[in-house]
């Protein structure tokens, strides 16, 4: 009678420039969990069981405990795009998805959000014209890298701008 195999794990990360040997494509709310499951481009399942507080990036690189190292794509999804040579505006416009605690990413003279129809009332409300469109989500962690929680705990993370290109 043959035992099945253990699942094949990932416990930890790998160091950035480590050649990956498959991938896993996980949207933004994936990313932020750390715990799951998920099926890497190869096809075989892996469950995910990360320390706390570090969401994944696109790009990032993982290590299976069978020493694999997987590479993190960030999928495309639906998000809201809005544009504006206006500063001031862009400025009210993060201002307010921040008092949301909706997560934000910031290119030039342009913001993107996943896509939500009270957010969207609230940009075109602020005299924006937003953008529906699919693309990777990798918006910004917060001020001095520290990821936001309620329950006082903070999670050390590194201070990341992503730019994205305006279309």
């Amino acid at each position: 009678m043959d035992t099945p195999s253990a699942p094949l794990r990932i416990e930890a990360r790998a160091e950035p420039g480590a050649t990956a040997a498959d991938w896993v494509r996980l949207g933004f709310a994936e990313r932020c969990r750390s715990r799951l499951v998920a099926r890497l481009d190869g096809g075989a399942e892996v469950a995910i069981a990360l320390p706390r507080g570090a969401p994944l990036r696109h790009g990032d690189r993982l290590v299976t405990t069978d020493g694999r190292i997987i590479e993190v794509v960030a999928v495309p999804e639906p998000l809201l795009h809005v544009e504006s040579s206006d500063p001031r505006l862009l400025a009210r416009a993060a201002y307010h998805l921040g008092n949301r605690h909706v997560a934000v990413e910031v290119g030039n003279h342009a913001l993107r959000v996943l896509a939500d129809a009270v957010i969207e009332r609230l940009l075109r409300g602020l005299g924006l014209e937003p953008q529906r469109l699919d693309a990777p989500f990798e918006p910004e962690h917060g001020a001095y890298g520290e990821a936001h929680r309620h329950d006082g705990d903070t999670a050390r993370i590194a201070p990341v701008i992503h730019e994205f290109r305006a279309r």
